[in-house]
């Protein structure tokens, strides 16, 4: 690797004069330019981690060797825990290491070899089951504090399952814990786990075992950890009816069953200390809880104690008492004597005014009535028929005193009655010519 540029060759009798630099950075250049960038197969060996971060190994297979380095960024985001003997295909450039003129491979990304479909294969049933809802944040539930039983689903065979007894027993030797056995790797390992999981469901339905449930199986390649990517077995765990936590292989490896369960663990036995707090936990957890009782029964004691002080003292003095009910016997019998004459005071000014008052309502009702009977005598004259009489006309009767009203009631010398104002003219009916 070179910082600055090299300065260029001379020329001598014809031939072309190279210096070291240059040179080696012409290379560098050629290598840019014909094979960048590129990506390597090989076996790691000799790999070391600086005190920077930065890893350096060689990648060889049985025809060469090439050094490499991966600097801290491109180690980070790799993701991988790089060990010698494994497999890889690293992408990057090619680079001249100028001090020593080393031919070498700056590692931009690696990932092991014959992983990269399974990768991308990851990527795209990640992306599918994400779709799904199956990683949703809002259906995960929290672990039960102090879970009552545990079920556990792995191999038996598995160092998994021992990792996981020993530290149930070291913590909650007390607990009591299913296996529900299943091949964790291969084909078949699937739908087995999909049985094994049916199984632990149907047994907490039926009689509540199994509070927590543990998935867990050991480290290894992506390809050994396949099984846990299947849809099948994500879409069981969406199923769960009791929290589950995933302890799949090491820290640094992830499978879609940990993004369904309700909890990852890094490892199977992190997951069996997430669900089992240690003895010496719950022991301390119970000192405080003993501690934190006894204080608040001997408060409840103590206010009840100076309670029955302060009755004690009451009862020991029943002069002070009488006294204080004499006082409101006296009060309220002043309050009374005081209501009582302010109501005889009120009724004698009541009666005092009484006959005054009542000679002007007789009063006030008399012209009232003289008033309104002024008002009908008025009315009755005007409907008088003498008054209508006097302004000329007549009541017309026959002998019967029957009124007539219209010449059809009337024949030709019939007698008829004629009532003026004045008096009564006897007239007698006459037919018209025409």
């Amino acid at each position: 690797m070179f910082d600055a540029p090299a300065p260029p060759p001379a020329r001598t009798g014809g031939a072309t004069v190279w210096g070291v630099g240059a040179l080696l950075r012409a290379l560098a250049d050629a290598l840019q330019a014909r094979f960048n960038p590129v990506t390597v197969r090989g076996e790691v060996s000799g790999f070391a981690r600086a005190a920077s971060g930065h890893c350096y190994f060689t990648l060889k297979d049985e025809q060469g060797q090439i050094r490499c380095a991966m600097f801290r960024r491109a180690a980070q985001a790799s993701g991988l825990d790089l060990r010698d003997g494994q497999t890889v295909e690293a992408q990057g450039r090619l680079d001249v290491y100028g001090p020593r003129g080393d031919l070498q491979l700056i590692v931009e990304g690696v990932r092991l070899a014959g992983q990269g479909n399974l990768y991308e294969q990851f990527l795209r049933l990640k992306a599918e089951l994400e779709a799904e809802g199956c990683f949703d944040a809002a259906r995960k539930r929290p672990l039960p504090p102090l879970p009552r039983s545990i079920a556990v689903v792995t191999s038996l065979d598995a160092a998994a399952l021992r990792d996981v007894v020993t530290t149930l027993q070291r913590r909650v030797p007390h607990l009591p814990v299913t296996v529900f056995p299943s091949p964790v790797q291969g084909d078949a390992a699937p739908a087995a786990l999909c049985r094994a999981l049916d199984a632990a469901y149907a047994r907490y339905r039926a009689s509540g075992t199994g509070e927590v449930l543990l998935l867990v199986r050991g480290g290894g390649s992506l390809e050994d950890l396949w099984a846990f990517n299947s849809p099948l077995v994500v879409r069981k765990l969406v199923e769960a009816p009791m929290p589950v936590v995933c302890g799949v292989g090491h820290e640094t490896d992830f499978t879609l069953a940990d993004f369904a369960a309700d909890l990852r663990a890094p490892t199977p036995t992190g997951a069996a200390e997430l669900c089992a707090p240690g003895r010496d936990t719950l022991v301390r957890a119970l000192a405080l809880a003993a501690e934190r009782l006894q204080q608040a029964a001997w408060r409840r004691l103590d206010g009840q104690s100076q309670r029955l002080d302060r009755l004690g003292q009451s009862l020991g003095r029943p002069s002070g008492g009488l006294a204080r009910e004499r006082s409101r016997l006296q009060a309220s019998a002043h309050r009374l004597q005081r209501a009582v004459a302010l109501r005889l005071d009120r009724d004698a000014r009541a009666l005092q005014r009484g006959p005054q008052a009542l000679a002007q309502a007789l009063r006030r009702d008399h012209e009232r009535r003289r008033q309104r009977l002024d008002h009908l005598g008025a009315q009755l004259a005007l409907l008088d028929p003498r008054l209508v009489l006097q302004r000329g006309y007549a009541l017309l009767a026959d002998d019967a005193g029957r009124l007539v009203s219209s010449v059809q009631a009337v024949q030709a010398g019939q007698a008829l009655h004629a009532q003026l104002a004045d008096g009564v003219l006897e007239l007698t009916v006459r037919p018209t010519n025409g």
